[in-house]
């Protein structure tokens, strides 16, 4: 199964992406962790990316989805991959869809997960991380002592882009960028939206029925 992943920030989207790994054996693929990993280990098109990124630029759409044809062509895609991040744009789109004739891996399906603005808020506004990685909600998990964590004994902190101002932010970019997406996937019968407001294992039980058709 070829699966493209859309939810905007706080949806769940990365919780979703590991239980699809975990369960279905597929990878999970991200521009920037593919990006990283070509610049880290010097391919030619880790080099270009890399004169981009350090003069703070973005990466060229061109080089990027170079990238992205070299990994999908990898062995651990044979079985089908989710792609995370990418498409952005519908540009995008359509070198995606070039690239996945030329080596024969369509996309099955586009699962879009949906959860109101207001509850995107609470989630991603409450949430605390300390430097050690561990994360911590301020209702729905929060550390046992106040602003201490319980793994390092560190002060955990809110990030500046978790503030509920710079979220709405953050939700008005992704819709303007994903909407045109969203539209252009339904067109060609591939999206399927799914509530992404119930329990997290609710919502992986409604992608396996979705994901039953293409197994």
């Amino acid at each position: 199964m070829n699966i493209i992943l859309f939810g905007p920030p706080g949806a769940g989207k990365g919780t979703q992406a590991k239980k699809l790994v975990d369960f279905y054996g597929i990878p999970q693929i991200s521009t920037g962790d593919i990006l990283r990993a070509n610049v880290r280990e010097g391919t030619e098109l880790g080099l270009a990316a890399k004169a981009y990124m350090d003069k703070g630029e973005l990466v060229p759409d061109k080089v990027l989805i170079g990238i992205i044809k070299n990994r999908l062509k990898e062995d651990d895609c044979k079985k089908g991959f989710i792609l995370d991040g990418y498409p952005r744009t519908v540009p995008q789109a359509d070198a995606l869809e070039t690239i996945l004739d030329e080596i024969n891996k369509p996309i099955d399906v586009v699962l879009n997960l949906e959860v109101p603005d207001e509850e995107l808020v609470g989630r991603i506004s409450g949430r605390l991380m300390c430097k050690c990685g561990t994360s911590y909600h301020i209702i729905s998990n929060p550390p046992k002592k106040d602003n201490i964590c319980d793994i390092c004994g560190g002060e955990v902190f809110q990030r500046d882009d978790d503030k509920a101002e710079a979220v709405q932010n953050r939700l008005d970019v992704y819709k303007k960028q994903t909407q045109p997406l969203i539209n252009y996937y339904k067109e060609k019968g591939i999206l399927v939206s799914l509530d992404g407001t119930k329990d997290i294992n609710e919502v992986f039980e409604d992608i396996k029925a979705i994901l039953a058709k293409f197994a």
